[in-house]
């Protein structure tokens, strides 16, 4: 209505979901007038839920005010830190001040790094006493743990909500805030247990029976794995260890006694675990990339403090730490000469030693080759001298490394064999023939293995920290990406597909044995052409189609006369395998039904699979040598071989090509021939066979010698007959 003030985002304002989504308002026209803004409800800025209607604010404000000074919100600036995986010391606001300090300084700007003190922590008394256990310390290194009891939960204060909001997180009451405050200030996730539902006054942290029922605080109840490390009572599990609580030990607003628990869990326990159950929280996050291990009890005392202040309390038993073996700092040592060389460019010593000083790397030894170092345990993604190099240059500056302005390159003669050359041959051969390529990840599920007695489960290359169980293993075949790639596209209603992939299989035979072979990969499936004005019905794929792209592509790389050989397995129903000499080259053929049924794909699939490290070794043995066109006539003829029905035509070819070696250009395969009028047992192959003699015209009488001689080449070898 006129007159009314309300809360309006301007062009360029970004707003955001209860997803987190932003979306920035521009200039529009809404109704044929021209828009410059938009009028918001309490959702759109994060004040409530209601999507009712606009806000109607009071008539005194004038406008242009700051939203934030009407609905007293601290007006914070927040950078997003684009942090990689490995930098699990920069998954807080002290890890990131911390680097932030590093780099000023070399800039002459210094910065004192304020910890906050826990000086005053104290037991009041020891009326509530929690024992913990730990029974496997190799998941759970360090694990403490403190009570708290007479807390009043309640909401949080409004600087402790605005710090959690201002971070896209939702306030829930103070204990919890509090863990999540100092999990983001200190990268130390914590969690707080509800003293009074803790059976036994006994924490134990172990593993539990495989298929133990657990409910999440999600209200998901989930099926434990054997390896799923568990904070339990003397009766229960309680929570998923650096995961997850369970829905009913967590505070509530009735929780007056708390255990609070600070920990330091196995990474790849954590991550095998989230990952088992789909979970993915601020906890697991960090847990599983690795934390400071040596801040636990810091941490624990800090919180500690904290809920004191803010929900009253007293601390009734002592800090429990449980930590027998201390996990130590690592040693590595750095020589000059390495960094100047990775850098490419000699830095003065003094400033190595200050940039490592600055990211509290102690220096042990100086000597005139290099520096002797300590590594703190929470970089544990500085493990190595490059690693300390790259601190170095990323401290230094990329930028501030100077570049000749002459660039100088050098071309090395080499006589190792280039199999990449080939490979784009062959890839531009089947692309022109309509294939598209694909790159599957050579990591897969491990359920693949049990769809063929061909891939063994104990030969699989296990991951020790999977991204998802769908990734837990490296594929044994390049088939079944093929196939997911295939489903994927059918499902997408494309289903005449050719499909292509070079790529790599892994198998372990044993601890000591493991392999890893290239692969080229064909997928053939649905119609080679669509109807059109002149083909009213569309031309299916089939067998011999692929048996022709299969010789087509190792006749490109001068590979022919090839052995054929039938298979049949639990992969193929129909197959043949190529071989040159004792070397298999490739195997092709006709996908089995229950196999494409595992992808519900209902259509037929002919796969082909290269050995390509044995087609390279083969190909690159093979000398071509440079032949005159024939200048003479080729002769065609054809014999009518009755047969019988196991015979084939494989078997007339080299029959043939072994009765004449020098005059017998091609032999094929034009007609076959089964019915009634035959008997029994037989069949009837029309065959042609052309001679060339590269010097002369054949005469009538040479034509009829090689023929009578292959005639009785099948007659004696065969039993065939002309008809």
């Amino acid at each position: 209505a006129a007159g009314q003030k309300v809360p309006v985002a301007t062009v360029g304002t970004t707003l955001y979901d209860a997803e987190g989504n932003g979306f920035k308002i521009k200039k529009g026209k809404i109704r044929g007038e021209v828009s410059n803004g938009m009028i918001c409800a309490e959702d759109e800025l994060g004040l409530g839920e209601s999507h009712d209607g606009i806000m109607v604010l009071d008539e005194t404000l004038v406008p242009g005010t700051p939203a934030s000074e009407v609905f007293d919100i601290e007006n914070d600036t927040v950078f997003e830190i684009g942090l990689t995986p490995n930098r699990a010391d920069a998954m807080s606001h002290y890890g990131v001040a911390r680097d932030l300090k590093a780099g000023l300084l070399q800039k002459d700007v210094k910065l004192e790094l304020i910890t906050p003190s826990t000086s005053s922590f104290r037991v009041d008394n020891r009326t509530l006493k929690i024992d913990v256990e730990v029974e496997d310390k190799n998941l759970a290194p360090r694990y403490c743990g403190v009570t708290i009891s007479g807390v009043q939960v309640k909401p949080s204060p409004e600087w402790l909500q605005h710090r959690l909001k201002a971070i896209g997180l939702t306030p829930k009451n103070n204990v919890v805030d509090v863990t999540n405050y100092v999990l983001h200030e200190l990268g130390q996730p914590l969690h707080a247990f509800d003293a009074n539902y803790i059976t036994g006054n006994k924490i134990i942290v172990k593993t539990l029976e495989a298929g133990t029922k657990f409910t999440t605080l999600d209200e998901v109840e989930r099926e434990l794995h054997e390896d799923d490390l568990m904070i339990c009572d003397a009766e229960k599990p309680l929570c998923i260890a650096g995961v997850f609580g369970g829905i009913k030990s967590g505070v509530t607003e009735n929780t007056t006694n708390i255990f609070l628990e600070s920990a330091y869990f196995n990474p790849v326990s954590v991550r095998k675990t989230a990952k088992r159950h789909g979970l993915n929280t601020d906890a697991s996050f960090r847990f599983e990339r690795g934390i400071d291990p040596n801040i636990t009890e810091y941490a624990l005392k800090r919180a500690a403090l904290l809920i004191q202040e803010l929900a009253g309390g007293e601390i009734t038993s002592d800090a429990t730490d449980s930590y027998p073996t201390k996990i130590e700092d690592f040693q590595v040592r750095v020589s000059f000469e390495n960094i100047t060389k990775l850098i490419g460019e000699e830095l003065p010593r003094e400033t190595i030693k200050n940039i490592l000083s600055s990211l509290e790397i102690k220096i042990n030894s100086v000597t005139d080759g290099g520096l002797g170092l300590t590594i703190p345990a929470y970089r544990v993604d500085v493990q190595r001298e490059a690693d300390v190099i790259e601190e170095i240059l990323r401290v230094y500056g990329y930028n501030n490394i100077q570049f000749d302005e002459k660039w100088h390159t050098s071309i090395s003669n080499t006589s190792r064999y280039e199999d990449y050359k080939l490979q784009d041959v062959v890839a531009n051969q089947l692309v022109s023939q309509g294939f598209y390529e694909i790159m599957a990840n050579s990591l897969t599920t491990a359920t693949y293995t049990e769809l063929s007695e061909q891939l063994k489960t104990e030969h699989n290359i296990t991951m020790l920290n999977p991204l998802s169980n769908d990734l837990s293993v490296m594929r044994q075949s390049l088939l079944f990406s093929g196939l997911e790639a295939i489903s994927h596209n059918i499902n997408r209603k494309q289903s005449d597909l050719k499909f292509f992939e070079f790529g790599k299989t892994y198998h372990a035979y044993s601890e000591e044995n493991r392999e890893e072979h290239k692969h080229l990969s064909l997928l053939i499936t649905g119609n080679l052409h669509a109807e059109t004005w002149r083909q009213s019905k569309p031309v299916a794929t089939d067998f011999f189609y692929a048996k022709g792209i299969v010789t087509a592509v190792l006749s490109r790389l001068g590979l022919n006369s090839l052995k054929t050989s039938p298979i049949k397995n639990d992969l193929f129903s129909e197959g043949l395998t190529l071989s040159l000499g004792k070397t298999k080259l490739v195997e092709f053929g006709i996908v089995k039904r229950k196999v494409l049924k595992a992808f519900d794909i209902k259509q037929e699939v002919i796969f082909a699979d290269f050995n390509w490290d044995n087609v390279i070794e083969v190909a690159k043995n093979r000398k071509i040598k440079f032949k005159d066109i024939p200048k003479f006539p080729k002769v065609r003829r054809d014999f009518a071989l009755l047969i019988d029905e196991a015979t084939t035509f494989a078997e007339i070819h080299s029959i043939a090509k072994q009765s004449e070696r020098n005059l017998l250009k091609e032999v094929s395969l034009f007609d076959v021939y089964q019915g009634d009028n035959l008997p029994k047992g037989k069949k009837s192959y029309a065959v042609s066979f052309t001679l060339q003699d590269e010097h002369k015209t054949l005469t009538d009488k040479q034509i009829d010698k090689i023929m009578n001689k292959l005639q009785k080449s099948f007659e004696k070898q065969l039993g065939a007959e002309l008809r």
